[in-house]
């Protein structure tokens, strides 16, 4: 009998019920929120660098960053070695292994739901750092996308399988290849849209990392081979690198919470469509109707959130205060 029960077991995906294991359950959420904080603060410390290598370029005479057209190559590097854009990076890395852990113990629309609220610690870190001042629709459409995230969370089923066939993988990776060369055109080339793309196509990449890491093979039991030759991996790799450069460079030309609103629904929605057609993750019995709504209401938030933050985009604090209201416009002095 004992048997029988190993071969069935072996012989079917590894489904995990973690509403018996509390205890995984709840370091999962934490590490989401954990990860949230992280990717929070280092949004607006790369946001910040960004804006100071902006007004050093300026300052030297340099063609830099004049919030009307796509950074130089040169200009992201330099952002990128800022302190600021450091200290940010490093939170980056604290963000991504509270990911993991969470994608691993969680559904990934759940685990996406709780990291995307780092569009709130941006929000509120973007007022004291930048400067950047929030208007009652900025709020309103922010909670919004939260509470709608918050909705997909609540309605998610602990119930996760963390294991697909090779050939998901080999797609994955394929996919993921696409959306980046997409994402890096988008960047350099989509004009007044390069922001929200580069936030839309970063959301969708470390979306991609969040299901790579829920399918990765080599981890129990551990075998580097079997990890390294996996497709899944190559994703982590790609869509990471790819990623983070894009993201770097709609900070440099689009407003910190229009890029990041864009991003955390991509991120969400991406892992969340592929989970539950791929992965086996559901909605609690009779809450299917919720996650529509919340999946719903966290798109049109965000395209809200960018809309209302995507004006021309000011790295020098010289330009007329955004209007409040719902009619998008600045004041005029």
């Amino acid at each position: 009998l004992r048997e029988h029960r190993n071969h069935v077991a072996c012989s079917y995906p590894r489904l995990i019920d973690y509403s018996g294991d509390s205890s995984l359950y709840a370091i999962g959420i934490i590490a989401a929120s954990m990860a949230a904080v992280a990717y929070g603060v280092s949004t607006v410390l790369r946001a910040l660098g960004a804006r100071r290598v902006a007004i050093e370029q300026r300052e030297d005479g340099k063609a830099g960053i004049d919030g009307s057209s796509s950074p130089s190559i040169e200009s992201t590097f330099s952002t990128i070695a800022d302190p600021a854009f450091i200290l940010g990076t490093v939170m980056v890395v604290v963000g991504f292994a509270g990911g993991a852990v969470a994608a691993r113990f969680l559904p990934l629309f759940l685990a996406q739901s709780i990291v995307s609220a780092n569009l709130v610690v941006t929000a509120l870190l973007g007022t004291l750092l930048l400067s950047i001042t929030l208007h009652t629709r900025d709020w309103v459409t922010i909670w919004l996308v939260v509470l709608s995230l918050f909705m997909l969370g609540v309605s998610s089923s602990p119930n996760v399988n963390d294991e697909a066939s090779m050939d998901f993988h080999w797609g994955l990776l394929i996919a993921t290849i696409v959306l980046a060369t997409l994402s890096l055109f988008g960047v350099y080339r989509g004009g007044s849209f390069a922001a929200p793309i580069g936030g839309a196509g970063a959301g969708l990449l470390f979306g991609a990392i969040a299901c790579a890491v829920r399918v990765l093979d080599g981890l129990q039991p551990f075998d580097i081979v079997t990890l390294l030759t996996d497709p899944a991996a190559w994703v982590i790799a790609i869509a990471g690198a790819v990623g983070f450069y894009v993201q770097t460079v709609a900070l440099q030309v689009g407003a910190v919470n229009g890029v990041t609103a864009m991003l955390v629904v991509g991120e969400t929605a991406g892992p969340s469509l592929v989970g539950v057609a791929f992965l086996g993750d559901s909605a609690h019995p009779g809450l299917g109707w919720l996650a529509v709504v919340g999946f719903v209401g966290a798109v049109i938030g965000a395209v809200l959130v960018a809309w209302y933050s995507t004006g021309e985009p000011d790295h020098f604090g010289e330009a007329p205060p955004e209007k409040g209201g719902w009619q998008r416009g600045r004041e005029v002095s």
